[in-house]
């Protein structure tokens, strides 16, 4: 097993398609082929928005979006926004990987923080998540726009 864990090209971009439609349909989030295309354009541009892929025997089983952000108390803290892993490649360390890269990418930024969410019923996650970072307790509420 030869694990890889590198930014996003374009080569990754129907395998990507996969793993990200999985993750949206996972929460429930409908999104549109065009939210799609403009989410690929942005990883690859570099704007704002950053993606790892991890690949697994040479192939894209894992995929983690992150970005930088100021909040009021800290002048750059690092959020993971989606983290998701193919269902068959689940259990081999992979989301693992990928969390310690983005927080190796974190530390090299110097940020203050480094946090994701995910919804309370996701205990497969959860049960990583403990071991490996703090439970805050915090709930989050979505204002409709």
């Amino acid at each position: 097993m030869t694990l890889t864990i590198a930014p996003l090209t374009a080569a990754d971009r129907a395998r990507w398609d996969l793993l990200a439609r999985g993750y949206r349909d996972f929460y429930k989030t409908p999104t549109t082929d065009a939210e799609y295309d403009e989410s690929w354009r942005r990883l690859l541009s570099d704007d704002r928005v950053k993606g790892l892929g991890a690949t697994l025997d040479g192939r894209l089983v894992g995929i983690a979006h992150y970005f930088f952000h100021t909040s009021i108390w800290a002048d750059n803290v690092c959020y993971l926004q989606d983290l998701f892993v193919d269902e068959g490649t689940r259990g081999r360390g992979v989301a693992r990987a990928l969390i310690h890269r983005v927080a190796d990418e974190a530390r090299a930024k110097g940020v203050a923080r480094y946090y994701w969410h995910t919804q309370d019923h996701n205990g497969r996650a959860r049960a990583l998540y403990d071991k490996i970072a703090k439970y805050t307790g915090f709930v989050r509420y979505d204002y409709p726009l």
